[in-house]
């Protein structure tokens, strides 16, 4: 079998970044365009989500740009990516991987450069400006701040899928993922009552009706609705196969130790032992912004 070596692994790092594009030479005007930014945890749906909406003929996305899942984050230097706070799994327990309208980063020639480095890799032509990077759950505000008028949408999925799909890159143990599962949702809820136009709904319900929650999204964004071609599908049931009885002793010193994760993870319909997922009497939306301030 072959194993890549040292330097094969470097030759593909060194090809991705001479695929890197340079930014704009000046600030594209963006009066008549609008940020679409997306976020949610690691492993939440995020990706398949963007890949969704990269399809509508007036947004433009990421695409192609030898970074991982084509993530803004990597595509900036403006602000500090979540890599530099622990990375998936750990970088909302950093206080300061938490952005807001107070930061010191909000500045007029911050925001030209970011505009000037994520423009390279935009088509202008296009209305709606797409960002999907997992840590914008804890930098919306930041973000509102610094393009007024954006449009935000997240997505949640249950902690113990986030939890195992994670634990291969941090390194963390399986408490420890769904405490920061807790910790970085917390972050978007009380963040969440700042801004002005945005949504919040669980993968789990997402996958069960796609289209719906499209058809939502672009009425968010001022676009007309679309149908994209590729499939969704729910993907959580090996995780929670895998969680009981492996980690049975987790799940008890959860429940024990950390009651209040326990509540908040029920009043999103989530629970450490079957079914998992509940209804939650209908409600589609786990937060809504837009009917109130818009």
């Amino acid at each position: 079998m072959y194993v890549p070596s040292a330097i094969d692994w470097f030759l593909r790092k060194a090809a991705a970044y001479a695929r890197r594009k340079k930014p704009l030479p000046t600030t594209p005007e963006i009066e008549d365009h609008v940020f679409l930014f997306l976020g949610g945890l690691h492993r939440s749906g995020t990706s398949i989500l963007h890949r969704l909406l990269r399809e509508h003929p007036s947004a433009s996305g990421f695409t192609g740009t030898a970074v991982y899942e084509d993530e803004g984050q990597h595509l900036q230097t403006v602000f500090p990516p979540a890599k530099v706070y622990g990375g998936p799994g750990r970088f909302a327990f950093d206080p300061r991987s938490h952005l807001t309208e107070t930061s010191d980063l909000i500045t007029a020639s911050n925001k030209e450069h970011l505009l000037r480095e994520w423009g390279a890799y935009y088509n202008l032509e296009r209305r709606v400006l797409l960002e999907k990077s997992p840590p914008n759950l804890v930098r919306s505000r930041f973000f509102q701040a610094l393009f007024p008028g954006s449009r935000f949408v997240f997505i949640v999925r249950h902690p113990i899928v986030v939890s195992l799909a994670t634990q291969k890159w941090s390194g963390n143990s399986v408490v420890e993922l769904i405490l920061h599962w807790y910790v970085a949702n917390r972050i978007l809820f009380d963040d969440f009552k700042r801004l002005q136009h945005s949504l919040i709904f669980r993968y789990e319900d997402f996958v069960q009706a796609p289209q719906s929650y499209l058809d939502a999204i672009c009425n968010l964004v001022g676009i007309d609705s679309f149908k994209p071609q590729e499939s969704v599908a729910n993907f959580n049931g090996k995780y929670l196969l895998a969680w009981f009885p492996r980690y049975e002793r987790e799940r008890e010193l959860l429940i024990h130790l950390y009651p209040e994760v326990v509540a908040f993870l029920s009043q999103l319909g989530y629970t450490l032992t079957e079914p998992y997922v509940t209804n939650l009497a209908d409600k589609r939306f786990l937060a809504d912004t837009r009917s109130a301030k818009q």
